[in-house]
Protein backbone atom coordinates (compact mmCIF):
# COMPACT_ATOMS: atom_id res chain seq x y z
CA UNK A 1 0.00 0.00 0.00
CA UNK A 2 1.28 3.46 -0.96
CA UNK A 3 0.24 6.62 0.90
CA UNK A 4 -0.14 10.09 -0.64
CA UNK A 5 -1.20 13.55 0.50
CA UNK A 6 -3.50 15.31 -1.97
CA UNK A 7 -3.92 19.08 -2.07
CA UNK A 8 -7.21 20.33 -3.46
CA UNK A 9 -7.62 23.63 -5.37
CA UNK A 10 -8.94 25.32 -2.20
CA UNK A 11 -5.87 24.25 -0.22
CA UNK A 12 -7.38 21.34 1.71
CA UNK A 13 -5.28 18.25 2.33
CA UNK A 14 -6.69 14.77 1.74
CA UNK A 15 -5.14 11.46 2.72
CA UNK A 16 -5.14 8.80 0.00
CA UNK A 17 -3.83 5.26 -0.35
CA UNK A 18 -3.28 3.02 -3.35
CA UNK A 19 -2.88 -0.69 -4.00
CA UNK A 20 -1.44 -2.45 -7.02
CA UNK A 21 0.37 -1.23 -10.11
CA UNK A 22 -0.25 2.27 -11.55
CA UNK A 23 -0.04 0.63 -14.97
CA UNK A 24 -3.25 -1.34 -14.39
CA UNK A 25 -6.78 0.02 -15.05
CA UNK A 26 -7.58 2.43 -12.18
CA UNK A 27 -10.61 2.47 -9.89
CA UNK A 28 -11.33 5.19 -7.36
CA UNK A 29 -13.24 4.00 -4.29
CA UNK A 30 -15.46 6.67 -2.69
CA UNK A 31 -16.84 5.85 0.74
CA UNK A 32 -20.09 7.10 2.30
CA UNK A 33 -20.88 9.85 4.77
CA UNK A 34 -18.91 9.99 8.04
CA UNK A 35 -16.64 7.17 6.83
CA UNK A 36 -12.96 7.30 5.95
CA UNK A 37 -11.39 5.39 3.09
CA UNK A 38 -10.39 2.63 5.49
CA UNK A 39 -13.99 1.38 5.43
CA UNK A 40 -13.03 -0.06 2.07
CA UNK A 41 -11.19 -2.87 3.89
CA UNK A 42 -7.56 -3.56 3.10
CA UNK A 43 -8.34 -7.13 2.05
CA UNK A 44 -11.05 -5.95 -0.35
CA UNK A 45 -8.63 -3.50 -1.95
CA UNK A 46 -5.91 -6.14 -2.18
CA UNK A 47 -8.24 -8.62 -3.86
CA UNK A 48 -9.14 -6.00 -6.47
CA UNK A 49 -5.47 -5.18 -6.98
CA UNK A 50 -4.54 -8.85 -7.29
CA UNK A 51 -7.07 -9.13 -10.12
CA UNK A 52 -5.14 -6.53 -12.13
CA UNK A 53 -6.75 -3.28 -10.95
CA UNK A 54 -4.97 -0.16 -9.64
CA UNK A 55 -7.00 0.70 -6.53
CA UNK A 56 -7.16 4.17 -4.99
CA UNK A 57 -9.09 5.04 -1.83
CA UNK A 58 -9.07 8.25 0.20
CA UNK A 59 -10.42 9.96 3.29
CA UNK A 60 -13.17 12.54 2.79
CA UNK A 61 -12.78 15.88 4.48
CA UNK A 62 -13.60 15.54 8.18
CA UNK A 63 -12.67 11.83 8.23
CA UNK A 64 -9.50 9.83 8.73
CA UNK A 65 -6.35 11.86 8.20
CA UNK A 66 -7.86 14.46 5.88
CA UNK A 67 -8.55 18.07 6.81
CA UNK A 68 -10.92 18.69 9.73
CA UNK A 69 -13.40 21.52 10.15
CA UNK A 70 -15.00 22.72 13.39
CA UNK A 71 -17.91 20.49 14.42
CA UNK A 72 -21.11 21.96 13.02
CA UNK A 73 -19.25 24.24 10.60
CA UNK A 74 -18.39 22.37 7.40
CA UNK A 75 -16.66 24.75 5.04
CA UNK A 76 -17.57 22.74 1.97
CA UNK A 77 -20.48 21.33 -0.05
CA UNK A 78 -21.38 18.07 -1.77
CA UNK A 79 -19.99 19.55 -4.97
CA UNK A 80 -16.68 20.14 -3.19
CA UNK A 81 -16.60 16.50 -2.08
CA UNK A 82 -17.22 15.41 -5.66
CA UNK A 83 -14.42 17.67 -6.91
CA UNK A 84 -12.12 16.21 -4.26
CA UNK A 85 -12.34 12.87 -6.08
CA UNK A 86 -10.86 14.46 -9.19
CA UNK A 87 -8.09 16.05 -7.14
CA UNK A 88 -7.20 12.58 -5.86
CA UNK A 89 -7.04 11.23 -9.41
CA UNK A 90 -4.90 14.17 -10.52
CA UNK A 91 -2.47 13.58 -7.67
CA UNK A 92 -2.09 9.97 -8.81
CA UNK A 93 -1.60 10.99 -12.44
CA UNK A 94 -4.87 9.37 -13.56
CA UNK A 95 -6.83 11.06 -16.36
CA UNK A 96 -9.79 8.64 -16.50
CA UNK A 97 -10.90 6.00 -14.03
CA UNK A 98 -13.61 3.62 -12.99
CA UNK A 99 -15.51 4.91 -9.96
CA UNK A 100 -17.14 2.91 -7.16
CA UNK A 101 -19.14 4.70 -4.49
CA UNK A 102 -20.94 3.39 -1.43
CA UNK A 103 -23.95 5.17 0.04
CA UNK A 104 -23.14 8.93 -0.17
CA UNK A 105 -20.16 7.90 -2.27
CA UNK A 106 -22.69 6.70 -4.84
CA UNK A 107 -24.23 10.17 -4.95
CA UNK A 108 -20.83 11.69 -5.57
CA UNK A 109 -20.13 9.09 -8.25
CA UNK A 110 -23.32 9.98 -10.11
CA UNK A 111 -22.50 13.68 -9.85
CA UNK A 112 -19.08 13.01 -11.34
CA UNK A 113 -20.48 10.90 -14.19
CA UNK A 114 -22.81 13.73 -15.19
CA UNK A 115 -20.55 16.71 -14.51
CA UNK A 116 -17.18 15.30 -15.61
CA UNK A 117 -18.05 12.49 -18.05
CA UNK A 118 -14.65 12.76 -19.71
CA UNK A 119 -13.04 11.45 -16.49
CA UNK A 120 -15.37 8.47 -15.96
CA UNK A 121 -14.97 5.00 -17.51
CA UNK A 122 -17.66 3.19 -15.50
CA UNK A 123 -19.55 3.57 -12.23
CA UNK A 124 -20.46 1.14 -9.48
CA UNK A 125 -23.10 2.21 -6.95
CA UNK A 126 -23.16 0.18 -3.73
CA UNK A 127 -26.01 0.63 -1.22
CA UNK A 128 -26.75 4.02 -2.74
CA UNK A 129 -29.67 5.95 -4.23
CA UNK A 130 -30.42 8.10 -7.26
CA UNK A 131 -29.69 11.80 -7.02
CA UNK A 132 -32.77 13.70 -5.89
CA UNK A 133 -34.84 15.00 -3.05
CA UNK A 134 -36.59 12.32 -0.92
CA UNK A 135 -39.24 10.30 -2.73
CA UNK A 136 -42.39 9.81 -0.58
CA UNK A 137 -43.12 6.55 -2.40
CA UNK A 138 -39.87 4.94 -1.21
CA UNK A 139 -39.56 3.69 2.40
CA UNK A 140 -37.49 6.09 4.52
CA UNK A 141 -34.57 5.17 6.74
CA UNK A 142 -35.57 2.57 9.33
CA UNK A 143 -36.59 4.07 12.72
CA UNK A 144 -34.12 1.74 14.47
CA UNK A 145 -31.24 3.44 12.68
CA UNK A 146 -32.52 6.90 13.61
CA UNK A 147 -32.94 5.81 17.23
CA UNK A 148 -29.40 4.44 17.34
CA UNK A 149 -27.91 7.63 15.93
CA UNK A 150 -29.86 9.71 18.44
CA UNK A 151 -27.72 8.19 21.20
CA UNK A 152 -24.57 9.68 19.65
CA UNK A 153 -25.12 12.94 21.50
CA UNK A 154 -24.72 11.19 24.85
CA UNK A 155 -21.44 9.52 23.91
CA UNK A 156 -18.05 10.62 25.22
CA UNK A 157 -16.27 11.05 21.90
CA UNK A 158 -12.89 11.26 23.63
CA UNK A 159 -13.31 7.71 24.95
CA UNK A 160 -11.80 5.35 22.40
CA UNK A 161 -13.54 2.24 23.76
CA UNK A 162 -16.93 3.94 23.77
CA UNK A 163 -16.53 5.25 20.24
CA UNK A 164 -15.40 1.87 18.90
CA UNK A 165 -18.31 0.14 20.65
CA UNK A 166 -20.74 2.68 19.17
CA UNK A 167 -19.38 2.12 15.66
CA UNK A 168 -19.47 -1.65 16.05
CA UNK A 169 -23.04 -1.50 17.29
CA UNK A 170 -24.09 0.59 14.32
CA UNK A 171 -22.55 -1.77 11.77
CA UNK A 172 -24.07 -4.74 13.57
CA UNK A 173 -27.48 -3.07 13.18
CA UNK A 174 -26.87 -2.44 9.47
CA UNK A 175 -25.79 -6.02 8.76
CA UNK A 176 -28.41 -8.02 6.88
CA UNK A 177 -30.19 -11.01 8.46
CA UNK A 178 -28.47 -13.47 6.13
CA UNK A 179 -24.95 -12.14 6.69
CA UNK A 180 -22.46 -12.79 9.46
CA UNK A 181 -21.14 -9.82 11.43
CA UNK A 182 -17.36 -9.66 11.84
CA UNK A 183 -17.10 -7.58 15.00
CA UNK A 184 -13.31 -7.93 15.20
CA UNK A 185 -12.73 -6.47 11.73
CA UNK A 186 -15.18 -3.62 12.29
CA UNK A 187 -13.69 -2.80 15.69
CA UNK A 188 -10.19 -2.80 14.21
CA UNK A 189 -11.14 -0.26 11.54
CA UNK A 190 -13.04 1.90 14.04
CA UNK A 191 -10.12 1.82 16.48
CA UNK A 192 -7.60 2.76 13.80
CA UNK A 193 -9.86 5.58 12.63
CA UNK A 194 -10.10 6.94 16.17
CA UNK A 195 -6.32 7.15 16.31
CA UNK A 196 -6.03 8.70 12.86
CA UNK A 197 -8.76 11.30 12.83
CA UNK A 198 -8.00 13.55 15.81
CA UNK A 199 -11.60 14.78 16.12
CA UNK A 200 -14.22 12.02 15.67
CA UNK A 201 -17.11 14.47 15.99
CA UNK A 202 -16.03 16.30 12.84
CA UNK A 203 -17.35 13.44 10.70
CA UNK A 204 -20.91 14.44 11.58
CA UNK A 205 -20.44 17.60 9.52
CA UNK A 206 -21.43 15.37 6.62
CA UNK A 207 -24.96 15.25 8.05
CA UNK A 208 -25.26 18.95 7.23
CA UNK A 209 -24.59 18.46 3.52
CA UNK A 210 -28.10 17.84 2.27
CA UNK A 211 -28.28 18.15 -1.49
CA UNK A 212 -29.69 21.40 -2.84
CA UNK A 213 -32.97 20.44 -4.62
CA UNK A 214 -32.31 23.07 -7.29
CA UNK A 215 -28.96 21.42 -8.00
CA UNK A 216 -29.98 17.78 -7.62
CA UNK A 217 -33.29 17.64 -9.50
CA UNK A 218 -31.76 18.62 -12.85
CA UNK A 219 -29.11 15.95 -12.33
CA UNK A 220 -31.79 13.36 -11.53
CA UNK A 221 -33.53 14.24 -14.78
CA UNK A 222 -30.24 13.59 -16.61
CA UNK A 223 -29.37 10.18 -15.15
CA UNK A 224 -30.48 8.58 -18.40
CA UNK A 225 -27.65 10.46 -20.12
CA UNK A 226 -25.01 8.36 -18.37
CA UNK A 227 -23.55 6.24 -21.17
CA UNK A 228 -20.78 4.40 -19.36
CA UNK A 229 -21.38 0.94 -17.88
CA UNK A 230 -23.26 1.13 -14.57
CA UNK A 231 -23.33 -1.55 -11.87
CA UNK A 232 -25.86 -1.15 -9.07
CA UNK A 233 -25.20 -3.32 -6.00
CA UNK A 234 -27.84 -3.41 -3.27
CA UNK A 235 -28.95 -5.62 -0.41
CA UNK A 236 -32.60 -6.54 -0.05
CA UNK A 237 -32.53 -5.72 3.68
CA UNK A 238 -30.85 -2.30 3.64
CA UNK A 239 -32.21 -0.31 6.62
CA UNK A 240 -30.66 2.99 5.52
CA UNK A 241 -31.50 3.08 1.82
CA UNK A 242 -34.15 0.49 1.03
CA UNK A 243 -33.85 -1.85 -1.94
CA UNK A 244 -36.46 0.26 -3.74
CA UNK A 245 -33.75 2.87 -4.26
CA UNK A 246 -31.80 0.38 -6.36
CA UNK A 247 -34.85 -0.40 -8.48
CA UNK A 248 -35.42 3.31 -9.02
CA UNK A 249 -31.79 3.85 -9.98
CA UNK A 250 -31.86 0.98 -12.46
CA UNK A 251 -35.00 2.39 -14.06
CA UNK A 252 -33.39 5.80 -14.42
CA UNK A 253 -30.16 4.51 -15.98
CA UNK A 254 -30.77 2.34 -19.05
CA UNK A 255 -27.18 1.08 -19.14
CA UNK A 256 -27.33 -0.22 -15.58
CA UNK A 257 -26.97 -3.80 -14.41
CA UNK A 258 -28.56 -4.56 -11.04
CA UNK A 259 -26.72 -6.96 -8.73
CA UNK A 260 -29.13 -7.92 -5.95
CA UNK A 261 -27.64 -9.23 -2.71
CA UNK A 262 -30.36 -11.32 -1.11
CA UNK A 263 -30.47 -10.89 2.66
CA UNK A 264 -27.70 -8.27 2.76
CA UNK A 265 -27.99 -4.94 4.52
CA UNK A 266 -26.29 -1.55 4.25
CA UNK A 267 -22.82 -3.05 4.19
CA UNK A 268 -19.80 -4.24 2.26
CA UNK A 269 -19.83 -7.75 3.68
CA UNK A 270 -16.91 -10.09 3.07
CA UNK A 271 -19.37 -12.80 1.98
CA UNK A 272 -20.35 -10.63 -0.99
CA UNK A 273 -16.88 -9.55 -2.08
CA UNK A 274 -16.40 -12.23 -4.78
CA UNK A 275 -19.70 -11.36 -6.46
CA UNK A 276 -19.14 -7.61 -6.16
CA UNK A 277 -15.59 -7.79 -7.51
CA UNK A 278 -16.72 -10.00 -10.38
CA UNK A 279 -19.48 -7.50 -11.20
CA UNK A 280 -17.09 -4.56 -11.03
CA UNK A 281 -14.57 -6.25 -13.30
CA UNK A 282 -17.35 -7.05 -15.77
CA UNK A 283 -18.30 -3.36 -15.86
CA UNK A 284 -14.64 -2.42 -16.28
CA UNK A 285 -14.38 -4.83 -19.21
CA UNK A 286 -17.47 -3.37 -20.87
CA UNK A 287 -15.95 0.09 -20.58
CA UNK A 288 -12.66 -1.07 -22.07
CA UNK A 289 -14.43 -2.68 -25.03
CA UNK A 290 -16.10 0.65 -25.85
CA UNK A 291 -12.88 2.65 -25.86
CA UNK A 292 -11.34 3.41 -29.26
Amino acid sequence: MQTSIVRTPDGSELHSESFGSPGDPPVLLIMGATASGRWWPDDFCRKLAESGIYVIRYDHRDTGESRKYPAGEPGYSLSDLAADALAVLDAHGVARAHFAGMSLGGWLTQMLALTYPERVLSITLIASEPLATPDPEIPPIDPAVIAYHSAAGELDWTDRSAVVAFQAGLWRLLTGPERSFDVDSVAAIASADFERCGDPLAMFNHAMLGGDPEEMQPLLDRLGEIRVPVLIVHGTHDLVLSYEHALRSAKRMPHARLLTLQGAGHELNRQDWPEIIEGMRSAFGQADSKRP
